[in-house]
């Protein structure tokens, strides 16, 4: 329509979002289906985190605060960034957004211009190349083959830098593919960009405390601190802490970057909400001991899913390292035809006949950048993991 900005050509809608609002829509129909796109843990944000919010708002608490975060989250931020990664922040150079997209979308559209080039490894979640269009750069994808676990790999990264990089987009643990870079594969990254003045890194550390069978998280900064003031390291409270509702992300990194963040921030949403903001200061100061309690349960649903699907016909699904999402390949169904008459020409066309004939929603791998693949989300109850990947071996089982 003309009368819609051009930009908007730039982006599509979330692929990940659409699944979810499918599978709910055809519940409210009446149909039995088992959303798995969702990336939200099932379980309750900690009562110590919800006493903290209603207190928050018991002491008048729902006032404007400061753009970017009030002083108190900003110096508990400070401290985890401190404790957990051992890297030094001053208050300054902390950024508080409404959830961890805001904070990408922030950064990114107040440094890319027209012709800028981000480097995105894929698979990749499905927003950073749309924030990257959006703002007018350029997306370069380096893809990570499940033969490198879904990795990229220093070579491939020397090779894709050029005089136009901007960024380059580091997530560990992955959405999708839970894979989660070790100390020595970040080090040999990290060598490659200290070669690289002009190149920046913008690393999601969102599922940080997702990981499992002992793996030892770090961060960019971390392993080479010559990358220190070239780097913006995102986190937040959405998936430790069982937060996803409250719409709390933040970043640190050089303070010339924050402040520009910050003065974009101020004329869009201005600050995230107050009551938020004191649940997220409890959730980073206060008791850390249920996370490990949760991981305990991902950990046995990981296994339990990607035993499953590995006995489904046509289906390779390897062992993550951490988040909460296996992506499986789906290449051995394509070409095959579902027992609904449906052809399996692409892994949407997978995803679509498993919705429509076991009930079982799940993204398609494509939208990520990586196909044919489909990811599946394991933070619901085991019980309907044991039915949802039932009814995928049922599907495959099926085919023809």
């Amino acid at each position: 329509m003309p009368f819609l900005s051009d930009a908007l050509g730039r982006i599509k809608p979330s692929a990940t979002i659409a699944a979810t609002q499918k599978a709910r829509a055809l519940k409210a129909a009446g149909r039995d289906v088992i959303g798995l796109g969702a990336g939200e843990p099932d379980f309750e944000t900690p009562a110590n985190i919800r006493e903290a919010a209603k207190a928050a708002i018991d002491r008048g608490e729902t006032r404007y605060t400061d753009v970017d975060g009030t002083a108190a989250l900003k110096q508990a931020i400070v401290a985890k960034f401190k404790r957990e990664n051992g890297l030094d922040y001053k208050p300054e150079q902390i950024s508080v957004g409404t959830g961890g997209k805001q904070v990408l979308f922030n950064a990114l559209l107040a440094t890319v211009n027209p012709g800028d080039e981000v480097i995105i490894p894929a698979p990749y979640w499905v927003s950073y190349p749309d924030i990257v269009n959006f703002a007018g750069g350029t997306p370069v994808f380096i893809t990570g083959s499940a033969e490198d676990g879904f990795k990229l790999r220093a070579e491939a990264l020397e090779k894709a830098i050029t005089p136009k990089t901007k960024w380059v987009i580091l997530n560990s643990p992955s959405n999708p593919s839970g894979a989660a870079y070790t100390r020595d594969e970040l080090k040999a990254l990290t060598d490659v960009l200290v070669r690289h003045p002009h190149v920046w890194i913008l690393t999601d550390d969102m599922y940080e405390h997702l990981v499992y069978d002992n793996f030892v998280f770090t961060t960019p900064a971390q392993v080479e601190p010559a990358l220190y003031e070239r780097t913006l390291t995102m986190n937040g409270v959405s998936k430790a802490y069982c937060m996803t509702g409250w719409r709390i992300g933040y970043a640190a990194g050089p303070q010339m970057l924050i402040k520009a963040m910050s003065n974009l921030q101020s004329q869009s949403t201005s600050n995230p909400s107050s009551i938020s903001q004191a649940a997220a200061v409890e959730a980073l100061n206060g008791p850390q001991d249920f996370i490990p309690k949760n991981n305990a349960v991902f950990k046995q649903r990981r296994d339990l899913v990607v035993s499953m699907l590995n006995q489904a016909k046509g289906i390779h699904c390897p062992k993550p390292e951490g988040a909460f999402y296996v992506y499986p390949s789906c290449a051995g169904t394509i070409g095959k035809t579902s027992k609904g008459g449906v052809k399996l020409n692409t892994d949407l066309d997978f995803c679509n006949a498993l919705l429509e004939e076991k009930g079982v929603a799940v993204v398609f791998g494509e939208a990520f950048g990586l196909a044919p693949h489909f990811r599946i989300s394991y933070a619901t109850s085991t019980e309907a993991l044991k039915d949802a990947c039932g009814r995928i071996q049922e599907f495959c089982s099926q085919l023809s």
